[in-house]
């Protein structure tokens, strides 16, 4: 008896020694890349750079170029070069020159980039192995800060009642993700739809509809067509970063035969976020275009209602992304399925009489 209880004392010290070695290799690589990004800070005499700017740059370093950047990044060429210009605002020197079909490396870009490099796939491979040592419950999805707010949130409930061993990480986000280098399990992402080395699914179209308070719509009598919205205050959405041929409200008046350049008639506030912009609408203050996954609750509800049926189709579609490593978990995949049908279920009940054009 007294062998077999020492000889557990020594498996379980075994045990420890084992894992306290194993603690001990995984501080001590935090470390090593601490002191890296320190020694890194220390020569530039600044605090570190934003962390999607570093991304950003080292994509387009290694793809020379921002286009296929963007497409591993999941977002655009514009996001790209937005958040690069950002880095070389910050360290102050010049990463790329740009030429009239492209850009190049300077100098200064290459010997960056071939320090870069090597630190964040480190920190992408203590990243993964943290998440292998967490809890395999947690989903991390990224997606803009208007659809978490108007799409996703409101549907946290019934992912819950049916889900309820998923704990969801949620960031709100429209910067460049690397999901495996940010511990990303899945991203919704507006663009074209190339993704490439992704698992890919659609998940919903836009249509832009204007919208606006029932209250606002009772007391705009004189509001019979579009070209009357000219005499109304017209709420903008800014965002930090634009896809091309987005809808604004240029498209869409122009869609029902109305010129509007921006500064002809009864300018309304501007707002860096659609779900500002929604805000606004709603309390009264004017007249919104919007997609429609992101007034779908709002007309349901009735805080919003629709000035005019017509809808204007945007150029973008919201993709489901996940990488195939993802895909193989099955509260990942569970979520995505969750998710596909939630978007199909809104898109057939809010959207079935609508008019294109």
């Amino acid at each position: 008896m007294r062998e077999s209880c020492c000889g557990s004392l020594h498996a379980v010290t075994a045990s420890y020694s084992l894992a306290q070695n194993e603690t001990n290799q995984y501080s001590s690589r935090i470390g090593q890349i601490l002191l890296r990004l320190n020694s890194l800070k220390s020569a530039m005499s600044r605090p570190q750079p934003p962390l999607a700017a570093l991304h950003a740059f080292e994509a387009a370093a290694r793809h020379e170029g921002f286009q296929r950047a963007g497409e591993e990044l999941h977002v655009s060429a514009g996001a790209i070069g937005h958040h690069v210009k950002q880095l070389e605002a910050w360290l102050g020197i010049v990463l790329f020159q740009r030429l009239p079909r492209g850009v190049v490396l300077t100098n200064a870009g290459q010997r960056y980039a071939a320090s870069l490099g090597p630190i964040l796939n480190q920190l992408a491979d203590v990243s993964e192995q943290a998440r292998r040592q967490g809890d395999d419950k947690v989903v991390t999805v990224t997606a803009t800060s208007s659809l978490v707010s108007r799409w996703l949130m409101p549907r946290l409930g019934r992912l819950r009642d049916r889900y309820p061993q998923i704990e969801l990480r949620v960031l709100a986000s429209m910067h460049p993700v690397d999901l495996a280098r940010d511990g990303v399990d899945v991203a919704i992402r507006l663009g074209p739809g190339r993704y490439p080395g992704l698992k890919v699914d659609l998940l919903m179209e836009e249509w832009f509809s204007a919208v606006c308070s029932p209250d606002f719509r009772a007391n705009a009598a004189s509001l019979r067509q579009p070209a009357d919205l000219l005499r109304y205050p017209l709420l903008h959405d800014e965002p930090e970063v634009h896809l091309p041929g987005e809808i604004d409200w240029t498209r869409w008046l122009h869609s029902c035969g109305v010129h509007y350049s921006g500064n002809s008639g009864n300018s309304g506030a501007r707002f860096s976020h659609t779900y500002l912009c929604l805000d606004a609408a709603a309390s009264g203050q004017g007249v919104a275009i919007a997609a429609s996954p992101l007034i779908g609750d709002d007309l349901r509800s009735g805080r919003l209602v629709r000035v005019f049926e017509h809808a204007v189709r945007g150029p973008h579609c919201y993709y489901l992304l996940r990488s195939p490593q993802a895909e193989t978990r099955p509260l990942v995949h569970a979520f995505c399925e969750w998710l596909i049908a939630e978007a199909r279920a809104d898109q057939e009940t809010v959207w079935p009489t609508v008019e294109t054009t």
